[in-house]
């Protein structure tokens, strides 16, 4: 198996100057005053790789983005970025340092999901070679996939969980954990998984199984009160099929007389539309008619009064003798002839006249003559309409009196077919928690053979040769006897447990654990991430308190000489000042806390703004 190695951490945000670390390939001591980001790279890079939670910290705020460059195990560049609080990741085939706004090459999630190609645990741990392990998760030998947090939780060890009385194989205190734990540590000292077998319940299990077993009784108990009928799922299902079949009659027949009324009530509304125009066009030829009319009696009455005028002018002229009865000229005045000239200008003012309000008249009649015939006509169509409106209503009525009954009909079989269809659910929801109680009420044996539990005395021997060489190079007094015991998953160190040591011995023995299993498994090419990330394995050392063992200053420098010659990557986070050599051989940050050099992790200024 190939071996992945971290190349950078980097936080990127808009108008930010990125945060950034970049990784040895051999060893990264990143050191310096407390409060300056140290240990949150440690819960970053932890993150990355598929951790939950990420804390929270002022410095961080407006970083949007976070990366994590590795390299591969067949030497190519790959780059993660995940969003702070954030479970999706995105992956991409090359080394990117700073803000991306590329389309990821892939898209994954932080989530672990069995066999799912956007799992970022599968996705890795095929990538070095492990996607198809197993490890046991129960007593039974029940098995689950193994996933990279199981690996990550062995290789990046917190500063809180340096110092941990908990064992440093556990996840946590919860029992139910402890057998995957130990299996995933038989895994990496022996390189064998744990086979898929099927496994009975324990005696834990089948408490709960009977525990099932009594609330779905009660649970089919109370759904079968609540069913209406004794019938059966076979005759729910005819009597469902029959309402169904009445539906569908019913349905077409209301389709049917909607269409009708529907066709109906359009008609009548347009047949309302035409009348009401009809009547506005009725009312305005009568009108009209009635004053054409009266001005045709008007020319008729002028042509009888002018007629009267010219006979009796005719009269006046020739037969009166004094004053002229045209001009008012008196006898002495008149020249002869002059009542026949009046008479005869008389006659033709009256013949103009007579000719004009002829021609009026003449002009007047066929318009009279028109209006009449479209009166006619609209009263004719107005009747019409009023019939058609008449028949429509009555047609209208006709069908509401039909929908009525069938609409009522519809709904009772609609709510016939929703009991029944509420009886088929409950009869299926039993018959669900029947099969489920009768596979509970089968498992009651417990398989014959069992998956090997303990790691063989040989193997642990092994480990236990180098956990010891590595204690003793770094110098750690009165642990010369340590060895990793299999039955409690914890480290001893002489006749003591990890657990009942004090801070500094806890951190010792773990960081001895995490680089003595680190060295075994590469060494051997058993599985393992092929890097370790240690944060404050030798800061809590201090002059012994009590009966703890005694802990020299020599320790801190034998630890990190001890550590250049790891065969892996080291990445190691301290507050102490590390040997001088040990500067001079590694990639180092030292964080000052202050102005003076890199004050920590976050820059403590604002990127500047791009000017287009």
């Amino acid at each position: 198996m190939t071996d992945l190695s971290l190349l950078h951490l980097t936080y990127a945000g808009s108008g930010k100057l990125p945060a950034q670390v970049v990784f040895d390939e051999a060893m990264t001591v990143i050191y310096g005053a407390s409060d300056t980001g140290k240990s949150f790279i440690v819960e970053s890079i932890e993150y990355m790789l598929g951790g939950a939670t990420l804390p929270r910290i002022p410095e961080a705020e407006g970083y949007s983005q976070i990366l994590l460059g590795l390299r591969m195990p067949d030497g190519s560049p790959l780059t993660l970025v995940r969003r702070p609080h954030s479970t999706a990741v995105a992956a991409h085939f090359a080394d990117l340092r700073d803000l991306v706004t590329r389309t990821a090459d892939r898209e994954l999630t932080a989530i672990h999901t069995t066999r799912s190609t956007r799992s970022l645990s599968m996705f890795l741990l095929d990538e070095l070679g492990l996607g198809n392990i197993t490890i046991r998760k129960n007593e039974a030998g029940g098995t689950r996939a193994l996933t990279l947090p199981d690996l990550a939780h062995l290789a990046v060890i917190t500063e809180t969980r340096m110092v941990d009385p908990l064992s440093p194989v556990l996840r946590s205190a919860a029992a139910s954990t402890k057998t995957a734990a130990m299996s995933v540590m038989k895994l990496l000292l022996t390189g064998e998984d744990d086979p898929v077998i099927n496994t009975g319940p324990n005696a834990g299990q089948r408490r709960v199984n009977k525990g099932q077993i009594t609330l779905l009784d009660q649970i089919v108990l109370d759904l079968t009160a609540k069913l209406t009928t004794q019938e059966n799922d076979t005759q729910l299902h005819q009597r469902l099929a029959r309402i169904q079949a009445t539906i569908d009659t019913q349905s077409q027949s209301l389709r049917n007389i909607s269409e009708r009324h529907l066709s109906a009530v359009t008609t009548r509304m347009q047949a309302s539309q035409d009348l009401a125009a009809l009547e506005s066009r009725l009312s305005e030829v009568t009108d009209l008619l009635t004053r054409f009319r009266l001005l045709e009696q008007q020319y008729q009455s002028d042509l009888e009064r002018l007629a009267m005028v010219s006979e009796a002018g005719s009269l006046l002229g020739f037969f009166r003798v004094g004053t002229c009865v045209f001009c008012g000229a008196a006898p002495e005045h008149q020249h002869p002839g002059h009542s026949a000239e009046e008479t005869t200008q008389l006659h033709d003012a009256v013949q103009a006249e007579t000719a004009k309000t002829t021609a009026l008249l003449a002009d007047l009649l066929p318009t009279v003559t028109n209006l009449s015939h479209q009166l006619d006509y609209l009263v004719q169509r107005r009747q019409a309409l009023l019939q058609q409106g008449s028949e429509l209503d009555s047609q209208i009525d006709s069908a509401e009196s039909q929908l009525a009954p069938l609409r009522a009909h519809m709904d009772d079989l609609l709510t016939a077919r929703s009991a029944v269809e509420r009886e088929l659910e409950l009869h299926s929801r039993i018959n669900e928690l029947q099969e489920r109680r009768s596979k509970l009420d089968g498992q009651g044996a417990v398989a014959s053979a069992r998956p090997a539990e303990h790691i063989p005395t040989r193997t642990l021997n092994d480990f236990d040769s180098v956990l010891r060489a590595t204690l003793a190079a770094w110098k750690v007094p009165a642990v010369d006897f340590a060895e990793y015991d299999q039955y409690t998953a914890d480290v001893r160190a002489g006749s003591r447990p990890r657990e009942g040591r004090g801070k500094g011995v806890r951190s010792v023995l773990h960081s001895a654990f995490t680089t003595a299993l680190a060295r075994y498994c590469i060494d051997r090419g058993r599985p393992h991430p092929g890097f370790i990330v240690l944060d404050s394995p030798v800061v809590t050392y201090r002059e012994p308190v009590g009966d703890d063992v005694d802990i020299t200053g020599n320790v801190v420098e034998h630890f990190y000489r001890h550590m250049a010659t790891f065969p892996g990557q080291a990445i190691i986070i301290e507050n102490g000042d590390p040997p001088i050599d040990i500067l001079t051989a590694a990639t180092s940050y030292r964080f000052t806390g202050s102005e003076d050099g890199r004050p920590g992790f976050f820059p403590t200024t604002r990127a500047p703004e791009s000017i287009d």
